[in-house]
C-alpha cells in the first residue's frame, strides 16, 4: 500500500483506476439508498423532479 502512494497517477493501471471506481459508484449508491430512507419526502421530490426532466427532454 505504501509502494500504492509513492507512483504519480500517471503510473496507475486501467484496472486499479476502474476498481477505485467501482467501489466509489457502490459506497456512492449505498448514500444514496440510505438518504432517501432517511429523508423519504425529499427522495419523492427528487424522483418526481426526475421525471418531470425525462418527459420534457427532447431528442
Amino acid at each position: 500500500m505504501a509502494e500504492r502512494a509513492e507512483r504519480k497517477p500517471d503510473d496507475e493501471t486501467d484496472a486499479e483506476r476502474r476498481r477505485r471506481r467501482a467501489q466509489f459508484l457502490r459506497e456512492r449508491a449505498e448514500a444514496i439508498e440510505l438518504r432517501d430512507r432517511v429523508k423519504p419526502r425529499r427522495a419523492r421530490a427528487a424522483r418526481m423532479r426526475q421525471q418531470m426532466r425525462m418527459r420534457t427532454f427532447r431528442w
